[in-house]
């Protein structure tokens, strides 16, 4: 798309000087830019390229004298994060779904879909399903009986939906995330190995399980608005209960939710962080990536898990964690500066060992 430097700053909520009429076509690093397009040097390590780049037009933060640059015009950034999100939508290249249902769709009869949405090739919608107004559900969707999704709801292609499940406004579900599939509950006749171990702190020969039953997943999950559910991200059904994700919390791709977890809002799953049955997270926690989260604890609001954190046990709020089994920050720092001054002190105490006379010797 083409836009004028005084449009893109209304569009962005900017502050703009030089020629406004100037006409950018495309966002792009300053050392891969071309004439046309819009030089991002939000950054000041980014200035320096503009000397040498073909683009006449940058962004760059606020407060920077853009007169020395040699450009034509300039837009001003407080944030670079967040001014480059607002550039994304503006310059966003995904491909819109054509109006209307797809004849290749298979739409149940008792569902019903809002105005102005949009069904690719191959959606299946089951009975008595709610699509809100203006949802695009790419091809290959498929959304179980009785579920609910609110308005301008964005599912990608193959995104699983499975029954009784309901989602707010604004979802956005990438390819191949699944939600709803049943929660990972098996049980055995007798006292598994792990049960034993936990009751009594040892594994007896005699417990061998036979086999393990299914317990069956009746709740179902509830998800807030502006929710957005990575590529291959999984959430399961809770048993009895519902799994709840709150409003505006992020899954990264293969991230996982186990049933029952209660999710609270603004929250961050990085990629591959997993969260076992029944825990409770609160609003705005970060989880980094491949952080395991054991079940039946809870991690305080506005607490972070550094990435690879192992989580065993209770998290307060505001607390920093990392390594396995996770704890505070400053205390694993401490534990592992020790851990590597162990050679050093080994060394010096068998250097200290060879200097004490032997008492055989002086006997």
């Amino acid at each position: 798309m083409a836009v004028t430097v005084g449009e893109l700053a209304e569009l962005l909520g900017a502050d703009a000087a030089g020629d406004l009429h100037a006409i950018v076509s495309r966002p792009a690093q300053p050392d891969e830019a071309r004439e046309g397009d819009l030089a991002l040097a939000m950054e000041p390590r980014f200035l320096d390229a503009l000397a040498t780049s073909p683009a006449r037009v940058a962004i760059v933060l606020s407060g920077t004298d853009w007169s020395a640059l040699g450009l034509d015009a300039v837009l001003f950034s407080g944030r670079s994060k967040y001014t480059l999100a607002g550039l994304s939508r503006v310059f966003d290249t995904q491909p819109s779904l054509p109006e209307g249902i797809h004849p290749t769709a298979v739409v149940d009869d008792t569902a019903t879909l809002g105005e102005g949405c949009r069904i690719g090739p191959y959606v299946v919608i089951g009975p008595q399903v709610a699509i809100g107004a203006r949802a695009r559900i790419e091809a290959h969707v498929s959304i179980g009986a009785r579920s609910v999704v609110g308005d301008d709801a964005q599912i990608f292609a193959g995104c699983r939906i499975a029954h009784d499940v309901r989602i707010g406004d604004r979802f956005i579900g990438q390819s191949n995330a699944v939600i709803g599939g049943d929660g990972f509950s098996f049980v055995s006749p007798q006292p598994s190995a792990a049960e034993t171990y936990m009751a009594t702190g040892s594994i007896e020969q005699s417990m061998k399980v036979t086999e393990y039953v299914r317990i069956n997943s009746l709740g179902g999950v509830v998800i807030g608005d502006d929710v957005e559910v990575g590529p291959a991200a999984t959430i399961d059904k809770g048993t009895v209960t519902d799994t709840r994700i709150g409003n505006g919390t992020k899954l990264d791709s293969q991230a996982h939710v186990g049933h029952n977890v209660q999710i609270g809002e603004n929250v961050l799953l990085c990629g591959q962080s997993g969260i076992a049955g029944s825990t409770k997270i609160g609003d705005r926690v970060i989880l980094g990536g491949q952080v395991g989260v054991a079940d039946n604890i809870s991690i305080g609001a506005d607490s972070i898990a550094l990435a690879g954190s192992g989580v065993t046990t209770r998290v307060p709020e505001r607390t920093v964690v990392m390594g396995y089994p996770a704890l505070k920050q400053d205390v694993f720092l401490n534990i592992f500066k020790a851990m590597r001054r162990l050679p050093r002190m080994a060394q010096k105490l068998t250097e200290m060992q060879k200097q004490v006379p032997n008492d055989r010797d002086t006997g």
